[in-house]
């Protein structure tokens, strides 16, 4: 049976302490291979991004109502767009009143009279 600490016929034995060739050999190696993963990376978390800014890029804009109905003769404090809502703050008669309407469709989903 052959002894398995020899690489060969008569080579050295595996526990033998390189030569500093060697170890330079195994640090340069170590350094190109380090380099050449490094850049690997690098290129998988570019496609990565593009993927992302492609999908985004791409995603349709939310739909927003071109025109909500408020009662003739009301006066609008303020509008907002806030979390598929439209919110309208108007006034009539001396009161104020909020108004919710759905983004998409511009239907009156909720009426809040807030002060008289």
């Amino acid at each position: 049976m052959s002894d398995p600490n020899e690489t060969g016929p008569d080579g050295p034995k595996a526990d033998a302490p390189l030569s500093p060739e060697a170890l330079a050999m195994f640090s340069k190696a170590r350094r190109s291979f380090g380099i050449s993963i490094g850049i690997l990376l690098l290129g998988f978390m570019a496609i990565g991004i593009a993927l992302v800014y492609r999908v985004m890029r791409d995603a349709p804009p939310p739909v927003v109502a071109e025109a909500v109905a408020l009662p003739a003769g009301a006066e609008v404090v303020s509008a907002q767009l806030s979390e598929g809502a439209i919110n309208v703050t108007y006034e009539l008669d001396g009161v104020t009143t909020l108004a919710l309407f759905d983004q998409a469709t511009g239907e009156l989903t909720r009426q809040v009279v807030i002060g008289e």
